[in-house]
């Protein structure tokens, strides 16, 4: 039961962390139209810029800041610069532009950082642990990680459902030219999605950076999951986006911890290690294929 509860925690933060890379993505892709590869780029400029201001400075403070600032503003300045020639181009024009981008990222993070990881460190405040039931301890920073995604998630929700900005957010991913028929800026419309979408791309990169280590190419791997989500949930969606993304990191994070034990009792143990390793690795894919089974277009389709 102890080993149950931790690792429904560990699948609840893995969610959140994937919530926050969806909801930005999904809202590009279902707003502008724009497939795009680059978004775990963004997570990695976050990653590293708050890593390497935490190690100048000490201050996890000054890291955050950093962090977001950094994501943000290459977010902004990849739209104006670059995405923004793409709108109008056929999907395949906008897969191979933000391929090389994440290509042109990775080596800029290599030139500027070098090659060797770099070690974010937990603060002194959010070290150490709390038992949140009896017997079970959690660490503190990850506990503070949900919490701050379920902030955000409500932070968006408000946003999106209750403002005038979210109601021309939730207008464009489903009549976006009755929008710019309108009169709306659609232009900054655009550029305001796409910097939100980095903001919260970095900001999933500097939590994760004190739990994993800070390298080239740490968004590629995180960003094939983040379809996923976004397949589940349904493109557009921002409340798809938090369901998809809560249940890709329970399934993924149960079926790691408990699939393998459970073959050992049908099987010898180096085959069922191998096994529960390789189903564990299919089964958000087939949590996947089973949704888009009963619902084509995801859980929740652009209804925001």
């Amino acid at each position: 039961m102890t080993l149950l509860a931790e690792q429904l925690l560990n699948g609840l933060q893995l969610g959140v962390m994937l919530f926050l890379l969806a909801a930005g993505l999904t809202l590009v892709f279902g707003i502008m139209g724009l497939i795009n590869l680059a978004h775990g780029s963004l997570y990695m400029v976050g990653a590293f810029a708050s890593a390497w201001v935490q190690q100048r400075t000490g201050s996890f403070a000054l890291a955050v800041l950093a962090g977001l600032a950094a994501a943000g503003g290459t977010g902004i300045a990849v739209e104006a610069l670059v995405l923004r020639r793409l709108y109008a181009r056929e999907h395949m024009d906008q897969v191979l532009a933000t391929f090389g981008l994440i290509m042109f990222f990775n080596e800029l993070m290599a030139i500027l950082f070098g090659r060797q990881p770099l070690m974010a460190s937990i603060p002194g405040f959010l070290s150490g642990s709390v038992e949140l039931i009896p017997g079970v301890p959690y660490p503190v920073f990850r506990l503070a990680i949900i919490l701050v995604g379920v902030a955000v998630a409500i932070g968006l929700y408000y946003l999106i459902s209750h403002t005038r900005i979210g109601m021309l957010v939730r207008a464009g991913a489903t009549h976006r030219d009755m929008v710019r028929a309108l009169g709306v800026d659609i232009v900054l419309l655009y550029t305001f999605v796409f910097g939100l979408g980095a903001v919260l791309a970095g900001f999933a990169g500097l939590l994760t950076g004190p739990l994993l280590s800070v390298q080239v190419g740490m968004g590629d791997r995180i960003l094939i999951t983040t379809f996923v989500v976004i397949v589940i949930g349904g493109v557009g969606s921002v409340r798809g986006a938090l369901v998809g993304a809560m249940l890709v990191g329970m399934v993924d994070t149960l079926t790691r911890a408990f699939l393998p034990g459970m073959l050992r009792g049908v099987m010898p143990a180096s085959s069922a290690d191998a096994l529960g390793a390789g189903l564990s690795s299919m089964a958000i894919f087939i949590l996947m294929a089973i949704v888009l089974l009963v619902r084509p277009r995801g859980l929740f389709p652009a209804h925001g």
